[in-house]
């Protein structure tokens, strides 16, 4: 029962599903993910901790950088169940078409130089 509750809590947010969808494309880096959203790092940070206990997403960390990715075969039915019925429903969105536009621009700078810049802000 916890994993179809902590699934359940991690669909609930409209920038929860947006993400799932962003990482659609492949890893990210936490940085890409913060400008897609253009939210708090904090509040992305937030969100990738409730993806990840979910098993929706899994992540890694390579220095000082934090990645992110779909999850693979090693994941729960439920998790990789639920993530392919996002997609599904969400791939004709408007909001996600929006992310894609936005995602091409973002994956065009050196992540490096794109967390530096968040840093600095």
């Amino acid at each position: 029962m916890r994993e179809v509750l902590d699934i359940t809590k991690a669909m609930a947010d409209g920038n929860r599903l947006r993400v799932l969808m962003a990482l659609t494309g492949g890893e990210l880096c936490v940085c890409q993910i913060v400008e897609l959203l253009q939210l708090a790092p904090s509040t992305v940070s937030k969100h990738m901790s409730i993806l990840r206990q979910a098993g929706l997403v899994e992540g890694r960390k390579d220095g000082r950088w934090m990645y992110y990715r779909l999850p693979g075969r090693e994941a729960s039915k439920a998790a990789r169940e639920v993530v392919a019925w996002v997609r599904r429903n969400l791939a004709e969105s408007p909001q996600t078409a929006q992310d894609e536009k936005r995602l091409k621009t973002i994956l065009a700078r050196d992540p490096e130089d794109l967390c530096k810049d968040q840093c600095r802000s």
